[in-house]
């Protein structure tokens, strides 16, 4: 272990005297190195926030339903998936929850609320948060800082209670245990009955369709989705419609076959999925039967993540940007893998002494990927800088609420400086090949 140890110190000596030798070829190894690792990095920690399973502990439970209340009047000519809304209207997202066919389910849609504190003179607050049902709270394992969800019975009684964001109990109540107070939301006194913990998934995987993922301020206050419907608090998020409603309003809307509501339900194993699934199929039979729908059953039952990549969610700009780094990266390893041919041939009548001198071409096939190595290390602290740099500046290119998730963290350190140590001694794996194929009979006659 001991001989392993000094010869290990000797080829770093021999390496470090090599890279001495030529600064500024060295110099340019390292900066090249590091602007690709930098690049790659960069985008990483973004494609890596945004793509990430928001969920993982139970994304695999957590299914989306989709039902077909447009038809073929909702595909466009050239749209050959058939695919149906990826929201639902009112009528079947109450259906849904009254038949309740799931261990957990919420119909939910966004609103948009002014909060008045109840201290004099503060300006009121504009809330955007969520009107769902008290199974969302256990569904998602929300967690709470203080108090805790509604009760069924509250849904059922359109109580005027909410549950608030950690951040709007700081605003309106100066931070501390809120619950048991009241706010007033656009008219009408609202008890707190919680305050969230530290609590923002991106993306905001419970309601894409409105949030598209990601967004600034969402998820600030949640009320009874009962209640939101009997206040008429309008829907803050997107509508679409085949046909106007007939009525005007808010009521028209939930009288209309408009598509706003997003709805998730809990299915803890492959039984209950099929049995789910089923039930959808059924359900818009009966609907055929009863006229309303004139087409067969044209329903979808998707998991989390099948259903965060079905919307899109990962932003194709970040996965674009992606791409490009990492050609970058791959052109930054061909220029070094040039670069350390050139440095090692250049050094072929001193490999081809030491080959004379007993030297084997183990020895020095590990005396140039050492050296390649220190390469890497130095190129991966350089990429550790940029990255840095670059983190903090990737709002310029991206949208801002998407820039924000990136952040540098233990394990993105890790990655950049194995990947800048891997990458340069994988670009040198040819170079050294080269160098330890000299034959030291050439080199001694030609010398």
């Amino acid at each position: 272990m001991k001989k392993v140890d000094e010869m290990f110190a000797y080829y770093l000596d021999l390496a470090l005297r090599s890279l001495k030798r030529n600064k500024a070829l060295t110099g340019l190894m390292i900066i090249t190195i590091g602007f690709g690792v930098a690049a790659s990095m960069t985008t990483w920690s973004v494609f890596r926030a945004v793509s990430g399973d928001p969920i993982p502990w139970k994304s695999s439970k957590l299914f989306v339903p989709q039902i077909d209340n447009w038809g073929p009047a909702g595909h466009g000519p050239k749209d050959t998936s058939k695919e149906p809304p990826d929201a639902m209207d009112y009528t079947d997202a109450i259906a849904l929850m009254r038949d309740h066919r799931a261990k957990y389910q919420s119909a939910m849609y966004q609103v948009g609320a002014a909060v008045t504190p109840q201290r004099v003179g503060q300006h009121p607050i504009t809330a955007i948060g969520e009107a769902v049902y008290s199974e969302f709270f256990p569904m998602l394992d929300v967690p709470f800082k203080y108090g805790s969800g509604w009760s069924a019975a509250d849904d059922d009684h359109r109580a005027q209670v909410a549950v608030i964001s950690s951040h709007l109990n700081d605003k309106a109540f100066g931070g501390g245990d809120s619950v048991g107070k009241t706010l007033n939301v656009d008219g009408h006194e609202y008890r707190v009955v919680g305050v969230l913990g530290d609590w923002h998934p991106q993306p905001q995987f419970y309601d894409v369709v409105n949030t598209g993922g990601f967004s600034e301020g969402g998820g600030n206050i949640f009320v009874p989705f009962t209640t939101a419907i009997a206040n008429s608090m309008n829907n803050n998020g997107n509508t679409n419609c085949v046909d106007a409603p007939k009525e005007p309003g808010f009521v028209g809307l939930q009288h209309s076959e408009c598509v706003w509501i997003a709805f998730m339900v809990q299915l803890d194993d492959a039984a209950a999925v099929q049995q789910y699934k089923q039930y959808l199929d059924n359900y818009a039979a009966v609907q055929q039967q009863a006229g309303r729908f004139t087409w067969s059953p044209n329903n979808r039952l998707r998991g989390l993540m099948d259903w965060l990549d079905h919307e899109h969610v990962v932003p194709s700009d970040t996965k674009i940007s992606l791409y490009v780094a990492l050609g970058l990266l791959l052109v930054c390893l061909v220029n070094t893998a040039g670069l350390l041919l050139a440095k090692f041939l250049r050094r072929a009548s001193e490999i081809g002494v030491r080959r004379a001198l007993g030297a084997s071409r183990r020895e020095i096939y590990t005396q140039f990927l050492i050296e390649s190595g220190m390469v890497g290390v130095a190129g991966g602290v350089l990429g550790l800088a940029l990255t840095g740099l670059g983190i903090s500046g990737v709002s310029w290119v991206l949208p801002r609420d998407i820039a924000a998730l990136a952040h540098l963290d233990v394990s993105l350190l890790i990655t950049t400086l194995a990947v800048a140590i891997v990458a340069t001694m994988l670009a040198g794996l040819y170079p050294t090949m080269r160098a330890a194929a000299v034959q030291p009979a050439w080199q001694l006659k030609s010398n």
